[in-house]
């Protein structure tokens, strides 16, 4: 499993001209899967995702966590994050599944990100063509795969 954490302003899906999901000051979560996560990837980077101490306390240091600063969350599944780029400059999409695993997979990982952090996940709708608007705040860009834990 990998993910695209942003530190986000404020954040918007907009799916056929229509507004899914907003949040304010938070994380901007892009998701992509692969068949061989497992529950225990979504637990772990669920974790790592709201403990990330990635906003500024009182002294201008990043050292408070999207909970500590009662941010909001959005989470957009992106299949091309799996994309190899190894041979030629068309990407291969081998590595990421097939709907019928990565849906149920993005969904437990939305329903563990709201358990982990307490708050409500906001978020696209899998499978969309949308349009994702934000403003990154820092800029702050974190990326995550599950893979890489050691």
């Amino acid at each position: 499993m990998r993910a695209v954490i942003q530190r986000v302003n404020n954040c918007s899906v907009t799916i056929d001209g229509k507004e899914k999901s907003k949040i304010g000051k938070g994380l901007a979560i892009l998701v992509g899967v692969e068949d061989m996560d497992t529950e225990e990837d979504i637990e772990w980077l669920t974790s790592k995702i709201t403990h990330l101490r990635i906003f500024n306390d009182e002294n201008g240091i990043m050292n408070r966590s999207v909970v500590d600063v009662s941010g909001e969350l959005i989470a957009i599944s992106q299949f091309t994050l799996m994309a190899q780029t190894k041979k030629g400059n068309r990407p291969s999409y081998i590595k990421a599944s097939k709907p019928e695993f990565s849906k149920p997979m993005y969904e437990k990982f939305c329903i563990a990100l709201e358990k982990a952090s307490g708050t409500e996940v906001h978020t696209g709708v899998f499978g969309a063509d949308m349009k994702v608007a934000l403003e990154n705040d820092g800029p702050v860009t974190i990326i995550i795969d599950t893979k890489n834990k050691e």
